[in-house]
């Protein structure tokens, strides 16, 4: 997103602090099994950008709204923020 400009460049950093913040409220996710099998919920021909529907997979997975200004993840039937 930085990248892209659609975030500043000292987004990296600020989240990359806050990862290393045991107080902090943001938690890294690794991709497991179980969060690829969670993919099988997130319709490919909703979402089909497979990264997006990674992040889609892990909301279900951990049953937590996911923070996406994506439309095409904001349209499926998954419980979203933004």
């Amino acid at each position: 997103m930085v990248e892209k400009n659609r975030l500043p460049a000292s987004a990296y950093d600020e989240l990359t602090q806050a990862l290393a913040d045991p107080e902090h409220i943001f938690t890294e996710a690794v991709i497991s099994a179980a969060i690829v099998q969670g993919m099988r919920q997130v319709s490919r021909a909703e979402v089909p950008d497979m990264p997006d529907r990674m992040v889609a997979a892990t909301g279900v997975y951990f049953d937590v709204p996911v923070i996406s200004r994506d439309r095409r993840i904001r349209a499926t039937n998954l419980k979203t923020i933004w």
